[in-house]
């Protein structure tokens, strides 16, 4: 039954600080552009082909 001291503070630790990490990505702008990273994916190829043809 003491465990449950110990566990509780550190579950609301976690909580704090995954609550500071999500406001911190919300402030830096993380979630402004969702689709970038997925497109940066899918067009990478393309355009390191398009330089060499330069090239």
């Amino acid at each position: 039954m003491s465990i449950i001291y110990i566990l509780i503070p550190i579950a609301i630790l976690f909580v704090l600080i995954a609550i500071g990490v999500f406001f911190w990505a919300v402030k830096s702008e993380q979630f402004s552009d969702l689709n970038k990273q997925g497109h940066s994916i899918l067009f990478e190829d393309d355009k390191e082909q398009h330089k060499k043809s330069n090239d």
